[in-house]
Formats: C-alpha cells, structure tokens, sequence
C-alpha cells in the first residue's frame, strides 16, 4: 500500500504536465525595426541623424497574468550620425545600434486583436562602422543607459503564431563616441523612434 501511494505521489505531476503544455504563457518573435531620424541640439553641438533601415528586433515574452508580461528585447541598427560643432565642422558617423532592454507590457483582449503598452529601461551599444561613410576618425564605441515605452498590438492569425506592430521609443543620452576633448558631446538627451513589424510564435 505504501508503494502504491508513493507511486501516485509520483506520477501526479507528471499527469498535469499535458495541462500545462497546453497554456501557452512564452512567445518569441522576430520583426524589421526602423529608426526615425532624432535630433539634438546642445550648447554646442548638434546631431542630426538619417532614417535607420537596416534593424532587426529579437523579443522574448513571458506572461504572468492575462494581462500582464515581462519582456527582454535585442535590437541591431545602423544610421549616420551628423554632428555639428563649433565653427560649422560637420562629423560624420555611420555607426550601428545595439539595445539590450527589458520592460513590463500590459496587454488587453479583443477577440483577435491585442493592444498594449510597455514600459522598461535599455541599454545601448553605439559603435562606428569604419567605411566611406564615416568620415570622423580618433572615434570609439559608446555605452549608454536609457529609458523604454511603446505602443503597438498583435492581431492573432492562429492559436500559435500572431503579427505584431509597435511603435518604440527609446530616450536616451546623445552618443559622444569619446572624441577627443568631448567636441561631439551634446550633454542633452533625444528620443529613438522606432516602428517595427514582425511575426511572434506562442508556446
């Protein structure tokens, strides 16, 4: 008898796991990202940047109610940067962006379609690309810290799969790409725009 109600002990959660597997609280997705051209304006200094449309966004969810999800995130970019310094001496950067972040994201239901917003912080890598169309040099990488918010929603295709679009802003300090004696260094913060599109797979 002893055995017996050890081995039922046993197999309990082994019979709850079909149960389980059938929740699907994780999604991965993967999108196409753009970056809108920000602008900053420091005492000195400004930086005008071009539109980024080489990005690709890699996201992990993992839901903790209904409503509620906690999200990591890996974004790749590239832009040119044009900074304006003293005199009018225009620098010019082609640098790729690297994000690393993580956010809460409150969604709400709507038969197929899901709206919802997030919230969390970022971290971003700028680094120079050394081609034609950097034209600065005496340049390095930048690491910077920044806040995250979007908007966007998930139209369901299927139990499994979802299209997803947002609209992401990242506001972070303007990168100096340590140039010697802070010339590129605005001091101030800017706002990244990004929109992206994309499939998310639930399991």
């Amino acid at each position: 008898m002893k055995k017996l109600s050890l081995l039922v002990l046993l197999l309990l959660p082994l019979a709850a796991l079909p149960a389980v597997a059938q929740e699907s609280r994780q999604d991965i997705s993967l999108s196409d990202s753009a970056i809108i051209a920000p602008f900053a304006a420091g005492d000195t200094v400004q930086l005008h940047s071009t539109v980024g449309l080489y990005g690709m966004l890699m996201s992990y969810r993992y839901d903790l109610t209904p409503h509620g999800a906690l999200e990591l995130n890996y974004q790749y970019n590239q832009n040119v940067q044009h900074f304006i310094g003293p005199a009018g001496i225009n620098y010019r950067i082609h640098d790729r962006i690297q994000e690393i972040s993580g956010a809460y994201v409150y969604s709400f239901n709507f038969r197929n379609w899901n709206p919802f917003l997030e919230a969390g912080a970022a971290g971003l890598l700028f680094s120079p690309i050394d081609d034609a169309k950097t034209q600065t040099y005496g340049i390095s990488r930048n690491t910077n810290i920044g806040a995250l918010w979007g908007v966007g929603f998930a139209y369901e295709i299927s139990p499994s799969f979802d299209i997803r679009a947002e609209i992401r802003n990242i506001v972070s300090k303007t990168p100096s790409f340590n140039y010697p004696g802070n010339a590129l260094r605005t001091g101030v913060y800017y706002n990244i725009y990004e929109p992206t599109v994309g499939i998310a797979y639930h399991f």
